[in-house]
């Protein structure tokens, strides 16, 4: 079993940047594939990014190079760098363990989330 417990999200305006942070306990992450999903009001659940075992990463085209995913093995915490915010980056942002590189599945573990909030 894993818990993972996001952190960092607020309300920034739009071009600020936020950083959150997903702290996982229970089992290691090294080794393990750990992503970023965000789901926004009235909207699926949709890919942000995913960084490898090997720090190898992937993003959606709609955050691509504003977006940076990265993590701590140490710590057992991932980070979302989040630049140039928009307001269409508003969402809940949840963090998750084990997601495939290959069409960026889900894992089979998520955090409860955290608000980002970007005003216009």
């Amino acid at each position: 079993q894993v818990q993972l417990v996001e952190s960092g999200g607020g309300l920034v305006q739009a071009g600020g940047s936020l950083r959150l942070s997903c702290e996982a306990s229970g089992r290691t992450v090294s080794g393990y594939n750990m992503g970023w999903f965000r789901q926004a009001p009235g909207k699926e659940r949709e890919f942000v990014a995913v960084i490898n075992w090997s720090s190898s990463t992937t993003y959606a085209d709609s955050v691509k190079g504003r977006f940076t995913i990265s993590r701590d093995n140490g710590k057992r915490t991932v980070y979302l760098q989040m630049n140039s915010l928009k307001p269409e980056d508003t969402a809940v942002y949840y963090c998750n363990y084990g997601t495939a590189i290959v069409g960026q599945k889900a894992g089979p573990y998520w955090g409860k989330g955290t608000l980002v909030t970007v005003s216009s």
